[in-house]
């Protein structure tokens, strides 16, 4: 290319011109161009520097050099050299030292850089590093190395002339150029001689440079032509002797060999004469010798290489480089001494080139070494096995990565032990792959490898699996693959879903097994019949679908035959659901297994546990007495067993033969599946090899019997050559063996008789195809069988024929002498063929060892019982009747209740201690170690014990049975031995409920000790509740006792909860019926339980049994569990000879309707009478519940109607049968003394049409071969879904679940209600208490809400009429008070229909609640409903009153406030005027303006007209109130009051009852009159005492009076009188008693009244201000600035009273609401609890005079507790000061805002006017209409801070902000100083204290017999009810002739046979039962345990003598008992009584 400066042309790859130094562009076809001409060698190594500077990277390919010389590069050769030379010579003496170029000179330093640095182009690595350089310098023919500088390559001046001399020599340098797509050369730069001598050789290159040769070429020397000379090559390189070597004087070409490799050689060529060239070149190295490919991966190769030889010491690298076809090469560095390399990042399955060269630092390169390698295909990724089956399994992987565009294949081989292996290949896309043909159960590897075309295989992926068994197969099609493992356990198939609401068709194999359960537990006898809805199921839409559904192979695949579904089920459940099975099959009469098969495996077991259950009864005709029967367990029955078994094939269906048999024409019925039945056809997958068994037992009628003796009956399914070992059981057990065959060419040699030990028989069809005569002759002839064994269906005998003659070979066999084996003797032949036993499970057999343990102890029961059993004998009964005469009291006669108790109590403990004498017994110790054993083994165990036990009462109570049966029968006369038969059945059945029976009265009777059970029996409940919470049967009520353990449930039960986390609900399902109906029986069909049904006899008192909710259905249901009670039947022949037969019917009829939501009554239809019976005690029942909140739902179920259309034909019995309830209802009703229930629908939910259920019989056909009825099924599965949805549509309301605390809770509180005859009045719960409880708190808090609210808007409304006639007054306007008073009372009817609202909604609201039982306290709703609407009516009476006295009062005030204006204008003109007047006089002093304003005030004064208040005679007014009053009273009254002439004068003296004021209505006895005249006094000085207090009050307020306060007064007296009515107090006593009390009244009120008017005296108001107007005349005067002052007076004359009045006003239910939101809150949350917190601190302080307060003077005490309990808490810990500071906070921050607002209303006004505003009094009034609703600015200091008031608004308000801020700090300190509380709270006009104390003291009524406060909630309460009662001689009672005091408690009379008689029965004794006759608002509670009533016992005990002496009354006898109550037990019955579950305040 050309410079553009100079026009030179230049190298290729110079980046600047050699010349000029200027920039030189390079373009690609400059690139293509030749060698440049030598230059003047500074200039190349300059251009050498340049380039290594823009160029950093090195070439790696060889550097071969090729000469190229253009023509126009030769012409410029010689001017290139001329200049150069020149150049020299103009420089040479001026700067020795420097070597200049042609055009620009270079320094020192420079030139020193550039060469230094040139080979930095040839080294690969930095510039910096590794260089060298050869210089072209002149040098005389003799030169000398050694002179030339090493270190720059400079020559210094002297020898510069010598550079011309005749040998010239030139260096050359082998390099190598960077860019690869051109081939450096190294030039050579020749120095042309300035002397005649020969010129040196030009351009010497150096080509082919190998690691030991090089070709030197050059050119001929210049000008040379004709010259004789030779060229003489000199070489060498470092550590070696130069060599020479010589040429022609033509040659231009020499080869140098034998040089080491990788050395820098010198080569100086010289022609003959002295001058010539030289060049430097490297020998390249030699290459990296045998290439290898190690490690060859899929992403990777590891190369492996022998060092380059000969390179020793010599520096080099390794480079490799490599790439497949289509990818750009890539490199790679090694050391100089690596061998190996690691190269990544590869792409498998591609064919790399790897070329390893060894290069020098200055990138000469070595030839190369290659190697060509193959990567491995990558492994196929991530390989899994999915869909594994039996014989087949399907395998995915992911595609190996990175293989795109690669071809390959995917090769799998895979094998299992004992088979060769196999392979299969796929093609490089798949990545699944389907392999078949395996085997079954087998473990096999599968691997996977991705294979080239030539064959190298990539790492394999591998994946061993397990084929599954055909019993996994059908597992996993069934859902059922966990429970292979994870067995299913009963209690998870009897859960409750949703399933059992749906009855759709089953869509898919997994809702197979679930459905088939769900049915066999309900025994359905369509169970076997399930299957899936498929599409041969769907109708064909045309021909063609039709046809295609024949050859559909698919037909079949979603359906199972139904003896894989079962044998699948069995293997999936554990012992315990497979003998319930077998159980259910049995009594539908199917088949069940006996061998189990194990699939694909040549095993099998025999099924005996699981036939433990089956307990059969028949009638054989060999027994002597028809009528007699045998009942035994059907494995221990000794009974011949025929075997049917087939041989190879046979057309004939065995088991539909074997049907036939077994089933009467009339009654056909499936014992056994064949291949006609629904699925049947399809082939079996793993039943084949199972034998089943089922038994032919006769009734005794031998027209019905087929066979004449019971027979089992066995059934090898599948082809007996395949399974020999049961063909082998077989032959060792049956009686005979019947084989079907119809192909005699298979092997019959297994039926040759040494396998035989009982005849057999052979079955063959001579129609089938496979029959051939002559192999049929051979095998018969062979066999020797007999001709009689021989039975064949033939052309000429139809089925009956065949099988007629079947059974005729059957009955010849049960004639002769037959093999009679039980199924556990068979067990013995199993084990000796080695088939497992499934009684030989370890858990299993461990728990039969500790079941027999005990079992084999007992050789007669009731002996048995007595010795090991003791604890629920004879005194366990008696300890029951002592329970319940505790009670009842019906023996105590004329005894004291109290001391009878007492009595009863120690034979109580007497009778535990006979229980704690028993040692445990040995049968006990076992049983309790046993049951502490593992779950599994535990429930074992008690299978077994329930086995062994019902075998053995079996064989004792059959021939008793059979005796009471007769004796019922044919000598029902004979009564007596009918019951000891009954006692006798009693004491001889023995079940497990004994055994835990036994445990609960260990239990109850260590309860006894006070230390409380022993470790031993302290953990007895946990394991019974274990068994509760697995679904066992557990004893509620002893049936043998009648009565509950309730110490022991209730422990029970409470670890139930526990153990269910405390949360868990239940739903109470019930049943009641007459015995024997069937009412276990349908229960256990409903859920699928095991109640007992025949164990020996009928159900005993009742079990209850808990069935789980499944976890997705728990929402739904709203509950957990599902409880289920069985009861014993009602009616019971053995009961019905005892005298409480119909009351033992009653309380447990009453006991289970009440724990249940639902109750089904359960009715027989044939039995009417014992209908009505039945329902006459469950309307009892239902009745009693109604009084303790609960309406359960009632359904009948009337059994045996068949009749299907039985709903619609009994519609009139349904109504008749309603009528009949409902005089039932009205019946008991009347005797149950509650007669506001007229009909059943009263008292229960009960729809005739939803309630009413008719259930078909149970069996189908007759007993023993009749299976259950499928309608019996099918109609109680619709009744149990009916159950279902009830429970789904109450999970919330009324019938909430339980909790089992609560349900325990019911429990207690049920049976302590059942056990007292008048049930109405006894029941008390802590589930009621607690509902009730919150609703009072609820009630209370609305109803404070409410009065709260009305106070606040009162509070408004009277400052709003004072502030309104206030504002009247100073406008002189009119006032219209009625026009106020109308729109207050609007505003009042407003508020309070609202608050009223709110009450009511609430209420609604609450009743609505899910939670917390409220549906309990559903009857009280009425009563608070009522409350709300009187305490609206007596807010607003209260409300309006109170409005029209302050408006009154306001009114009569106005003519008085305008007379204070106007004084109040005139003094203002008059100050003003005299003003102007002394400001005429000059020079006045403040003594002489004292002086002048004195005199005007005098005179001003003296002109005033002054007319007060006008005075009234108050005592007129309230003698004309008190007439009014009287007005209804009778004629004496009325002439009292015409001698009251000054009513005055009665209110001086004290008012005392005598005879003279005509106490009492009429006379009575002396006994009941001086009661009656204590009583009388006490309610006098009451009613004196509260008028008093209300009188005060009001004179308080210092205010005028209104007659409003003397209506208000005479309310409450007519209020306290009427709530002692029951005195009866004369007229005449009522009427002097208001005279006293109006006297005292009119009294006070007229000096209140004196007091206001004299506070209102105009004069005295101006004479009060005086000193103000004198103060604000010397300011105007001075003109003194009067803002501060007037900032002052108003803030403290007019604010600082307003806001402490509102303090005081607003105080009060500010103080309620610190009280009810405080610690001690729960105090005043009801009243309940108030009694709970008054009695407990009565018991803490212990002091005599507070109970005799408390009892006597109840409601002054009361008053007083509360008021002192305040001052308590509001003087401890400042609580009065922070409510106080609260409020004044808060009005401060609305004063703050009034002032603001002012300002900013003031500074509009400015801005409107455009003046600055000195409107004072507007500002001022801004201020106080802001603060209307809130304060009552005082008038009269008003007026004067307004009048005379000169002040900018601007600046009073800035004073006005201050001052209020230090009036809030005045207020703070004051308050902050305390004082006294009791004073500061009866002085509010809002007592908080009478607030709580209404709150709190409710009615006020007390206890007719022992004076104990009403705590019923509201106050319109129908009936009064009191927690605790006490002994009544604290409420005065005492004996009539000893006068002792009465220690009975009423609680224990009301439930005794004790009388009374007090002045409310006329002196008549009645019963204490019958006390609601004369207190009919009282209901009390009997309760006649020690324990609930201890408080008071004790309080009665310690002081004794003091209520005596207190009541004028000889002391009580104490019973012996109550001495040692202590006060802690008093506390803890303080507790109990009030259901408080702690003791905390």
């Amino acid at each position: 290319m050309d410079c553009p400066k100079c026009s030179r042309e230049c190298g290729q790859n110079d980046k600047f011109c050699k010349l000029c130094s200027a920039s030189t562009p390079v373009t690609d076809s400059d690139q293509q161009e030749g060698p440049e001409h030598p230059v003047n060698e500074s200039h190349t190594h300059s251009d050498n520097h340049t380039h290594s500077k823009s160029h950093g990277h090195p070439d790696t390919g060889p550097p071969e050099v090729e000469e190229q010389e253009t023509t126009r590069e030769k012409n410029e050769k010689d001017e290139a050299q001329t200049s150069c030379l020149e150049s020299v010579n103009q420089q040479r003496d001026a700067t020795p030292a420097e070597h200049i170029t042609s055009d620009t000179p270079a320094p020192d330093s420079e030139y020193q850089e550039e060469t230094t640095e040139n080979r930095s182009s040839l080294d690969p690595e930095p510039a910096t590093e590794n260089t060298s350089s050869c210089l072209a310098q002149s040098q005389p023919s003799t030169a000398d190395p050694a002179k030339s500088d090493a270190k720059t390559g400079l020559v210094d001046s002297d020898n510069m002339d010598r550079t011309l001399s005749k040998d010239s020599k030139d260096t050359a340098c082998t390099a190598q150029e960077e860019d690869e797509e051109t081939e450096d050369y190294m030039s050579v730069s020749k120095e042309e001689s300035v002397s005649k001598e020969p010129s040196a050789p030009g351009r010497l290159n150096a080509t082919d440079v190998e690691s030991s040769s090089v070709t030197l070429c050059w050119e001929r020397p210049f000008s040379m032509e004709g010259v004789s000379y030779e060229i003489h090559i000199t070489y060498g390189c470092e550590g070696e002797e130069p060599r020479s070597h010589i040429c022609a004087s033509n040659t231009t070409t020499a080869v140098l060999s034998d040089l080491k490799p990788g050395m820098e050689y010198n080569f100086n060529l010289t022609a003959v004469l002295p001058n010539g060239s030289s060049a430097c070149v490297h020998t390249k190295p030699s290459a990296p010798g045998r290439v290898k490919a190690t490690d060859v991966q899929s992403r990777s190769v590891t190369l492996c290489w022998e060092i380059p030889v000969n390179m020793e010491g010599v520096s080099h690298e390794i480079h490799i480089t490599y790439g497949y076809e289509g990818e750009e090469p890539r490199s790679h560095i090694c050391a100089p001494n690596t061998t190996t390399a690691v190269l990544s990042d590869l792409k498998p399955g591609m064919e790399y080139n790897f070329n390893l060269t060894a290069v020098l630092p200055n990138g000469i390169c070595s030839k190369t070494s290659s190697a060509c390698v193959h990567t491995k295909p990558s492994v196929p990724g991530r390989l899994k096995v999915t869909d594994v089956e039996s014989s087949s399994v399907t395998l995915c992987w992911e595609r190996p990565v990175s293989m795109e565009g690669v071809s390959y294949e995917i090769h799998i081989t895979y094998r299992c032990e004992g088979e060769e292996p196999r392979s299969q290949t796929c093609a490089p896309n798949t990545t699944t792959a389907a392999l078949s043909d395996l085997k079954p159960g087998m473990e096999y590897n599968f691997n996977l490898t991705a294979v080239l075309p030539n064959g190298i295989c990539s790492k394999t992926s591998s994946a061993c699996v397990y084929t599954r068994t055909s019993l996994d197969e059908l597992a996993m099609d069934l859902g059922l693959e966990y429970y292979l493992k994870n067995k299913l356990t009963l209690s998870k198939v009897l859960e409750i879903d949703g399933e059992t609401l749906t009855d759709e068709r089953i869509q898919s194999l997994k809702s197979l097994p679930w459905c088939f359960l769900r049915k066999l537990m309900m025994v359905n006898v369509t169970a076997r019949s399930v299957g899936c809805e498929t599409k041969q199921d769907m109708a064909p839409q045309n021909l063609d679908s039709l046809l295609d559904t024949l050859h559909n192979p698919q037909g079949h695949s979603n359906i199972v035959n139904p003896l894989d579904l079962i044998i699948a089920i069995f293997f999936c459940s554990d012992g315990f659901l497979q003998q319930e099975m077998v159980l259910k099959l049995s009594m539908c009469q199917f088949s069940v297994p006996l061998l189990l098969p194990k699939c694909d495996a040549q095993e099998c077991t025999l099924m005996l546990w699981t036939m433990r259950d089956i307990v059969k009864k028949y009638n054989p005709h060999s027994l002597k007495d028809p009528r007699e029967f045998v009942e035994e367990s059907i494995v221990l029955s000794d009974l011949p067993m025929v075997s049917f078994v087939r041989l190879g094939n046979s057309s004939l269906s065995k088991s539909h033969i074997l049907n036939q048999v077994l089933s009467n024409p009339q009654q056909y019925h499936d014992t056994f599946v064949h291949r006609n039945m629904d699925c049947s056809d399809i082939p079996r997958r793993i039943s084949n090899g199972l034998v089943e068994i089922s038994w032919y037992l006769p009734c005794g009628n031998q027209n019905i019997d087929i066979f004449s003796e019971p027979l089992a009956v066995s059934n090898l399914r599948g082809d007996l050559n395949d399974f020999e070992t049961q063909y082998s059981f077989l032959c060792s057990t049956s009686a005979a063996i019947f084989v079907f065959c119809d192909d005699f060419g298979s092997d019959c040699k297994l039926l040759d008789s040494q396998h035989l030990q009982a005849p057999w028989f052979l079955i063959t069809n001579s129609l089938s195809k496979s029959f051939k005569m002559e192999e049929f002759k051979r095998c018969v002839s062979e066999l020797q069988l007999p001709v009689s064994n021989i039975i064949i269906k033939g052309l000429q005998m139809n089925d009956a024929e065949f099988i007629r003659k079947l059974r005729s070979a059957i009955s010849d066999i049960l004639m002769g002498k037959v093999v009679k084996k039980s199924v556990e003797k068979m067990s013995i032949v199993a084990v000796q063929l080695e088939i497992h036993v499934d009684e030989n499970y370890i858990p299993c057999q461990s728990g039969k060892r500790k079941a027999d343990a005990i079992t084999e102890r007992i050789s007669d029961i009731p002996s048995f019982k007595e010795k090991e059993l003791p604890l629920q004998g004879t005194v366990w009964k008696k300890l029951a009747k002592l329970e319940k005469e505790e009670c009842r009291l019906k023996n105590a006669g004329e005894k004291n209740i109290e001391i009878y108790k007492n009595e009863l109590s120690d034979q109580k403990q007497e009778l535990r201690a006979q229980q704690r004498a028993h040692d445990i017994s040995e049968s006990m110790s076992r049983f309790i170690s046993a049951m502490s054993s593992s779950t599994e083994e535990r429930t074992y165990f008690l299978k077994w014990m329930r086995i062994n036990l019902d075998n053995l009462s079996r064989k004792s109570l059959s021939l008793l049975r059979a005796e009471y049966k007769e004796l019922c029968q044919n000598s029902s006369e004979n009564k007596e031995r009918i019951a000891e038969l009954d006692r006798k059945i009693s004491s001889c059945s023995l079940g497990t409920e004994h055994f835990l029976r036994e445990m609960a009265q260990l239990y109850e009777s260590a309860c006894s000790l006070p230390e409380g059970p022993t470790s031993k029996i302290q953990f007895l409940p946990r394991q019974c509740a274990e068994l509760l919470q697995e679904g066992f049967p557990l004893e509620l009520v002893d049936g043998d006792a009648s009565n509950i353990p309730l110490q022991w449930v209730t422990q029970v039960l409470r670890e139930l909860h526990q153990l269910t986390e405390y949360k868990c609900k239940i739903r109470v399902v019930t049943v009641l019926g007459v015995q024997s109906t069937g009412k276990s029986t349908l229960l256990n069909t409903m859920f699928g339980v095991q109640f007992a049904v025949s164990s020996g006899r009928c159900t005993r008192g009742a079990f209850m049994l808990l069935i789980r909710v499944k976890e997705d259905f728990k929402t739904q249901l709203g509950c957990d569990y599902i409880m289920v009670i069985d009861t014993e039947g009602l009616k019971s022949p053995e009961l019905t000879q005892l005298d409480e037969s119909y009351e033992h019917d009653n309380e447990l009829a009453t006991l289970v309707v009440g724990l249940s939501d639902i109750t089904v009554i359960n009715i027989a239809m044939e039995n009417s009478t014992e209908m009505k019976d039945i329902l006459q005690i469950v309307v009892h029942a239902f009745l009693r519940m109604t009084e303790v909140g609960r309406k359960p739902c009632c359904q009948f179920v009337h059994q045996n109607v068949p009749d299907i259309s039985a709903h619609h034909k009994n519609m009139r019995d349904r109504k008749l049968l309603l009528e009949q309830l409902n005089e039932m209802t009205q019946a008991a009703a009347k005797m149950e003394k509650k007669g506001n229930n007229q009909k059943f629908t009263d008292v229960m939910e009960y729809d005739p049409e939803r309630n009413n259920w008719y259930i078909p019989g149970l069996w189908h056909g007759t007993p023993p071969m009749a299976p259950v009825n499928a309608g019996y099924s099918e109609s109680v599965n619709l009744f149990k879904r009916s159950v279902i949805e009830m429970f789904k549509e109450s999970k919330s309301g009324k019938s909430s679940p339980h909790t089992f605390d609560e349900f325990l809770e019911w429990t207690k509180s049920l049976w302590h209600a059942v056990k007292y005859e008048n049930f109405i009045f006894s029941f008390r719960n802590s589930l009621v208490a607690d509902a009730y409880a919150q609703l009072c708190t609820e009630f209370n808090k609305w109803e404070w809400d409410f009065k709260k609210n009305m106070y606040s808007w009162l509070r408004e409304a009277e400052t709003k009429v004072s502030n309104t006639v206030m504002i009247a007054a100073q406008a002189q306007s009119s006032f219209n008070a009625a026009n106020l008073l109308s729109s207050l009372k609007n505003e009042a009817s407003v508020e309070l229909a609202k608050g009223e609202k709110i009450i009511l909604d609430n209420l609604t609201e609450f009743y609505k609640r899910p939670e917390g039982h409220i549906q309990l306290v559903e009857k009280y709703k009425e009563g608070f409903i009522s409350t709300a609407k009187t305490i609206r009516r007596e807010t607003e009476n209260s409300v309006i009153n109170k409005l029209e006295a302050a408006l009154e009062i306001r009114k009569g005030m106005l003519r008085l406030e305008s007379i204070k204006n106007n004084h109040t204008a005139i003094i203002e003109q008059k100050v003003l005027h005299l003003i102007e007047v002394c400001r005429k006089s000059e020079g006045l002093s403040d003594e002489q303006l004292g002086e002048e304003f004195e005199k005007m005030w005098n005179e001003t004064v003296a002109e005033l007209q002054f007319s007060g208040l006008e005075e009234r005679d108050i005592a007129q007014d309230v003698h004309y109130q008190l007439r009014a009053n009287l007005e209804r009273e009778g004629s004496s009254v009325k002439k009292m009051l015409s001698k009251v002439t000054n009513l005055s004068e009665y209110g001086r003296e004290s008012f005392k009852v005598n005879n003279a004021h005509g106490m009492f209505k009429r006379f009575w006895t002396k006994l009941f009159g001086e009661e009656q005249k204590v009583k009388t006094n006490m309610m006098v000085e009451d009613i004196i005492k509260c008028s008093n207090q209300f009188v005060d009050e009001k004179v308080r307020t210092r205010s005028d009076y209104h007659n409003t306060y003397m209506i208000e007064l005479l309310g409450t007296v007519d209020e306290k009188l009427d709530r002692h009515k029951d005195l009866e107090t004369s007229a005449e006593l009522q009427a002097s008693l208001k005279i006293n009390i109006c006297g005292h009244a009119a009294l006070e009120f007229q000096q209140m009244h004196l007091d206001f008017i004299q506070a209102n005296d105009p004069r005295q108001c101006l004479k009060q201000f005086k000193e103000q107007y004198c103060t604000d005349f010397m300011d105007l005067f001075n003109k003194r600035d009067q803002c501060q002052k007037k900032a002052e007076e108003f803030t403290y004359n007019c604010l600082a009273p307003a806001v402490k009045e509102y303090i005081t006003r607003s105080l009060g239910p500010e103080l309620v609401d610190e009280v009810l939101t405080g610690k001690k809150a729960i105090h005043f949350s009801t009243r309940s609890f108030f009694q709970f917190s008054v009695l407990k601190k009565l018991l803490s302080e212990d002091n005599f005079e507070d109970f005799v307060n408390y009892t006597v003077h109840y409601e002054i005490f009361v008053q007083g507790w509360i008021f002192e309990q305040m001052v308590k808490q509001f003087t401890e810990g400042d609580g009065l000061r922070k409510v106080e500071i609260k409020q004044l906070n808060g009005m401060v921050k609305r004063l703050k805002e009034a002032v603001v607002n002012a300002h900013v209303e003031a500074s509009e006004r400015v801005a409107g006017r455009g003046e600055v505003d000195q409107n004072i009094q507007q500002f001022i009034q801004d201020i106080c209409r802001a603060l209307h609703k809130d304060l009552v600015i005082p008038k009269d200091p008003l007026e004067v801070v307004l009048a005379l008031n000169k002040a900018k608004p601007e600046d009073f308000s800035r004073c006005l902000m201050v001052l209020v801020d230090e009036m809030e700090q005045s207020f703070t300190a004051e308050f902050q100083k305390g004082g006294n509380v009791r004073a500061r709270l009866t002085s509010l006009p809002f007592q908080p204290q009478k607030e709580l104390f209404n709150r709190v003291f409710g009615c006020g009524k007390q206890c007719p017999f022992c004076k104990t406060p009403c705590e019923a909630g509201g106050k319109d309460h129908t009936e009064h009810f009191a927690s605790i009662h006490r002994p009544q001689g604290i409420g005065r009672y005492r004996f009539e002739w000893s006068t002792k005091l009465v220690s009975d408690i009423c609680s224990s009379s009301v439930a005794s046979e004790s009388t009374f008689r007090s002045w409310k029965t006329q002196g008549e004794w009645l019963p204490y039962k019958d006390y609601q006759s004369i207190y009919p608002d009282w209901r009390i509670q009997p309760d006649a345990s020690i324990q609930a009533s201890d408080y008071w016992k004790y309080i009665f005990n310690r002081f004794n003598k003091q209520f005596a002496k207190e009541y004028d009354a000889t002391p009580a006898d104490i019973p012996q008992l109550w001495r040692y109550i202590t006060k802690d037990q008093a506390m803890e019955s303080l507790k109990e009584s009030f259901q408080m579950k702690t003791g905390g305040d």
